[in-house]
């Protein structure tokens, strides 16, 4: 079921997001200082390309620098890729059968705003660890 999610995804959500998400990681490479940034985004644009079977878990001993590392990426790409994924999100929704895939984009939003602290795992991985974090679901 995962792999038919992900292709049905990719056509309607996945690539327009990498696409965003992608041009946030050229800017911040660009800027040089905000190499890291770009790292990060690349991170979530792969992830947005092929999310389902994978979860947004927190990392353990990330503190203030992962904070103020958010604070920087909202200012710097994370309130129009918020945005994007609002936008998306909508679109989706307004068929029957996009709604899960909508609400699946709305749950994105946070990895959008906040990606510094977290990790991206398989799902068998979560539970593995026993840990919470965001999975975009399979039905």
């Amino acid at each position: 079921m995962r792999p038919l999610l992900n292709i049905i995804w990719f056509v309607f959500a996945g690539l327009w997001l990498f696409i965003g998400y992608a041009f946030a990681a050229l800017i911040c490479f660009v800027l040089i200082i905000t190499i890291p940034f770009g790292v990060a985004s690349l991170r979530i644009a792969l992830y947005g390309v092929w999310p389902f079977g994978r979860a947004v878990v927190p990392q353990a001993g990330k503190g203030i620098g992962s904070t103020v590392g958010n604070v920087i990426w909202f200012f710097v790409a994370g309130w129009w890729l918020t945005l994007l994924h609002v936008a998306t999100g909508v679109l989706l929704c307004l068929t029957i059968i996009g709604i899960p895939l909508g609400l699946a984009n709305f749950k994105l939003i946070t990895v959008g705003l906040r990606p510094f602290g977290r990790e991206i795992v398989s799902m068998e991985e979560q539970r593995r660890r026993g840990l919470p974090g965001l999975a975009v679901p399979v039905s």
